[in-house]
């Protein structure tokens, strides 16, 4: 079994999901009393939620590609990097590495084709949702895919719920019922499925929340660290 690296932290509820996810997997594949080989790096938000306000873009993406060598010289054979936002420095992360980085966005284009989706809608923080360079451009250029984000109003919802309470532990029925309406205004407008574009919305919102599709990027990618890990 390969080495599974997580560059978590961001938030460490989530990245406590991915733990969680991850050992079930390989629970089921593999036997009752096997768990997964990972080594986790997790950062301290607070000095990457500032910089993400400031825009200091360069200042994370080394942060973050300091803590990916550090996952490679421990000894992971791949990289995960447990949240959707900072993927927009993934290319500062990669660089330096002579091991894969496996990208938030590529299990969840491929589980849309093989559904035969054509147009999804994302939810996320602001940085996701209005930046296509972190998880809509790759979906639209890799895999072919229509991505719709919500109106600016309901932007504005969803990034709030995500560091005021979400990141934070905190979930309210109200804020699942704002986010359920923005699902379905989603679908409404023509969108299959929807992707959980941030790694703490499915703390939040769930399947049997909603008649409409949902792509948890949380559950794709540490499905996709399963199957790196198992793989051969």
């Amino acid at each position: 079994m390969k080495l599974i690296g997580l560059l978590g932290g961001m938030s460490w509820e989530s990245s406590a999901e991915y733990y969680r996810i991850i050992n079930q997997r390989v629970r089921d594949r593999v036997g009752l009393l096997h768990s997964a080989r990972i080594l986790m790096y997790s950062v301290d938000f607070g000095p990457v939620e500032r910089a993400q306000l400031a825009g200091r873009w360069d200042e994370t993406g080394e942060m973050l590609a300091d803590a990916a060598k550090r996952l490679e010289a421990g000894g992971a054979d791949a990289v995960f990097l447990c949240t959707n936002t900072m993927h927009k420095v993934a290319g500062a992360i990669e660089a330096p590495l002579s091991i894969p980085f496996i990208h938030i966005a590529d299990p969840v284009g491929e589980a849309a084709r093989a559904k035969g989706w054509k147009k999804l809608g994302l939810l996320g923080t602001g940085f996701t949702m209005e930046d296509r360079s972190i998880i809509s451009g790759r979906l639209e250029d890799r895999f072919g895919l229509d991505v719709l984000t919500p109106p600016p109003e309901a932007r504005a919802v969803i990034h709030r719920v995500i560091y005021e309470e979400l990141c934070v532990g905190i979930i309210k029925p109200e804020s699942l019922a704002a986010y359920q309406a923005i699902v379905a205004d989603l679908a409404a407008s023509g969108a299959e499925a929807v992707v959980l574009g941030c790694t703490e919305i499915s703390l939040l919102i769930r399947q049997e929340h909603t008649d409409v599709p949902l792509l948890d990027t949380t559950a794709l990618h540490a499905a996709a660290a399963v199957d790196f890990a198992l793989k051969d």
